[in-house]
């Protein structure tokens, strides 16, 4: 029987692509939660939608300016947190993968943040722009719009399309969920009228592999020829391989900045201290730089990389 660490090793979908923070703090929560709640039968999808709920009642609590409603706020986020990492632990252990799931996972945390971001539109309309006497009003909500739809949502996507580029060319096809626009379209047109579940998910869902590939030209030429050329291994191919590792792995952090843990730990010191203008703040400026210097730092080594093979 397996123990307690190497099934926590097995939880994860790569060291290279696990942060600090979830490796030694939320997957062992997570994995203990996992063990339990499958002992209980209880489905991960079941876990995901519990973690939504959690979530927008954080969200709920934020848009309070007391600090006890914030500490709630917090500990409820890092519930949903813990149940987001359980389900995809759970299903990585015992193989409860479904559509449904890949569905609900996303969606989770677009609830989350939507919320979030609702909580400081209503925080900030009655407070004033900070070094003047107008009240924000209606721009809380520019501001936030702007910073959640135009900013963020980029920002994630690009994150999680790396991590899965990252995973392809380290596991293979098996270990990462690296799809593209077309092959999801065609499942899509290919489904049957009748089914609103699935043609729901892969119509969403090839928009937005759609986005992820408009962000990224470079690597979209250099996969191209990758697979051209991959049907005869070679020492070359495998050199060309571990430099893509390599120029990668120092990006995975930005991937992890730009998805949860950074983002938690902003929204909890703007909230608790009252200054909740200060998380669409970064994402307009320090997460966007992380953003860019990892979108320009990727491009260029496919670009490269193109270039040798």
């Amino acid at each position: 029987m397996a123990t307690f660490k190497e099934l926590l090793k097995l939880s994860f979908k790569s060291e290279d692509t696990e942060e600090w923070l979830d490796v030694h703090f939320t997957r062992p929560i997570g994995l203990a939660f996992a063990l339990l709640w499958n002992k209980l039968d209880i489905h991960p999808n079941v876990i995901t939608i519990v973690s939504i709920f959690l979530g927008a009642g954080a969200g709920w609590m934020f848009h309070y300016s007391d600090l006890w409603s914030n500490v709630c706020g917090v500990v409820l986020l890092m519930l949903a947190n813990f149940c987001d990492s359980t389900d995809g632990q759970m299903a990585r252990i015992t193989g409860k993968k479904t559509l449904i799931g890949r569905m609900l996972d996303g969606f989770a945390g677009d609830v989350w943040f939507f919320c979030i971001y609702l909580a400081i539109v209503y925080r900030l309309w009655t407070q004033n722009i900070p070094g003047t006497d107008i009240q924000w009003g209606f721009w809380a909500f520019v501001f936030c719009a702007f910073a959640g739809f135009i900013i963020h949502s980029p920002q994630s996507t690009l994150a999680d399309y790396y991590r899965q580029i990252h995973l392809f060319f380290l596991l293979g096809k098996d270990g990462s969920e690296l799809d593209n626009y077309k092959q999801q379209r065609a499942i899509y047109e290919g489904l049957p009228k009748n089914d609103l579940l699935g043609r729901t998910f892969y119509y969403n869902y090839a928009n937005y592999c759609k986005n992820q590939e408009k962000q990224t030209p470079n690597f979209q030429k250099f996969f191209a020829r990758w697979k051209e050329v991959s049907a005869q291994p070679s020492d070359h191919l495998e050199d060309i391989r571990q430099k893509l590792l390599a120029g990668s792995r120092p990006l995975m952090k930005y991937t992890n900045l730009l998805t949860f843990n950074a983002r938690a730990i902003t929204i909890y010191i703007a909230c608790l201290c009252d200054i909740p203008w200060l998380y669409p703040l970064f994402d307009l400026t320090v997460f966007q730089a992380m953003y860019m210097y990892m979108r320009h730092t990727h491009e260029r080594l496919c670009a490269d990389l193109n270039k040798q093979l």
